[in-house]
């Protein structure tokens, strides 16, 4: 089911899906009796690349996400930890992926998204002086585990080892909400992922009955501000915010689909 999964969902990303279209256009225009309907979805396909590299539109699929949960606020050095993450016995950073690259420090293997869910772990870890970190990430072929090289990061940004724990078994986010209820049991924790990722995250903790705490980070889409002429613009980035959202919307409604959250 994981890899069934994993597959399906990539043919629906937006560019495996607006080449299929393109295929299948082509295919068809070159029969005569389907030439029309070859070059309808030729057209299709170009129109919805198009739409979904737009800065205005992959800003619009992703902000709704990412405006769901707060962000924690600045933590004053020397004050307590906000009411909001107080209590925490756990902070969870959830996998975001990294790369092998000899001789480059864990921070430089990181994604951008797991280079930035671990510097949030650490602010909220340094008015924390009891709680411990929790990482999670699978190993792949001939490399360190996910949950190794966030380990790592954090060491090098002054967490001391003895306070991480890893998960480096876990496939998925529901993977890891199911190992995080077993570890926590009803401890307090909080919840460290992209801000776009938390609506479905937050959704699958709370099934496996995590008490937790949002933590959201990595914001992608820009907030708010006055409408220029920039955002009619197409590029490849928006191209992938669109990417992320829709795969976090379909998430979503898979999950609504299974009765889940």
């Amino acid at each position: 089911m994981f890899w069934l999964k994993k597959y399906v969902s990539f043919w629906l990303m937006p560019l495996p899906f607006c080449l299929a279209l393109l295929v299948a256009g082509l295919v068809l225009a070159r029969r005569p009796l389907r030439r029309r309907a070859g070059l309808l979805l030729c057209s299709l396909s170009a129109c919805l690349l198009v739409v979904l590299s737009n800065r205005a539109v992959s800003n619009r699929l992703l902000r709704p996400l990412e405006s769901r949960y707060d962000a924690i606020p600045e933590i004053a050095a020397g004050l307590s930890a906000p009411r909001q993450i107080a209590g925490c016995e756990y902070i969870v950073v959830l996998g975001a992926g990294s790369a092998l690259i000899p001789g480059v420090p864990a921070t430089g293997r990181l994604t951008t998204s797991g280079l930035e869910r671990i510097i949030e772990a650490v602010r909220l870890l340094r008015a924390l002086p009891g709680a411990r970190l929790v990482v999670s990430g699978p190993a792949q072929s001939g490399r360190p585990s996910h949950a190794t090289v966030l380990a790592q990061a954090a060491e090098s940004l002054g967490i001391d080892a003895s306070r991480i724990t890893l998960i480096d078994t876990a496939r998925d986010t529901e993977d890891e909400s199911l190992a995080v209820a077993r570890m926590a049991g009803k401890a307090r924790v909080g919840l460290v992922t992209s801000a776009w990722h938390m609506p479905r995250a937050a959704r699958l903790f709370r099934a496996a009955g995590v008490s937790f705490v949002p933590c959201p980070t990595d914001y992608a889409a820009r907030q708010g501000g006055k409408a220029t002429w920039t955002d009619l613009a197409c590029d490849s980035e928006s191209l992938e915010r669109s990417t992320v959202a829709v795969h976090e919307w379909l998430g979503l409604l898979w999950l609504r689909l299974r009765g889940v959250g």
